[in-house]
């Protein structure tokens, strides 16, 4: 059974950084694309940063030059470190990937169970 599991939420004051991490657990042969989305209350869910296998980056124009992705392809694992933080940056953060599960040919697509991020004075 894979699993991604997300860690590192809370509460920040504005200007502020939080780091994410999210792991991949189970029978895992190859993680393709790795990203993370996040959901504001009363918004539609949107995609914050991804990270392709061999490190090629993109990022939502609101978070450029303030969140950086990163991955560890022998831990399976995923990153993202978020710096000065703003209250526009409230909101469930999810992990997802691309991946193709041990003893299949088939590419599936995966999501975490989401973390709260809360910027706030």
């Amino acid at each position: 059974q894979v699993q991604l599991v997300e860690s590192g939420g809370g509460l920040v004051q504005p200007g502020g950084s939080l780091r994410l991490s999210c792991a991949a657990s189970g029978s895992i042969f190859r993680i393709n694309d790795m990203r993370w989305y996040r959901q504001a209350p009363g918004k539609q869910r949107e995609l914050v940063a991804r990270i392709t296998r061999v490190g090629i980056t993109n990022y939502a124009d609101s978070v450029k030059d303030r969140f950086i992705i990163s991955r560890d392809n022998a831990k399976n694992t995923v990153a993202l470190q978020m710096n000065s933080l703003k209250p526009e940056d409230t909101a469930v953060y999810y992990c997802n990937a691309d991946l193709v599960p041990s003893g299949t040919n088939s590419l599936r697509e995966y999501w975490g169970q989401g973390t709260q991020v809360t910027v706030s004075s």
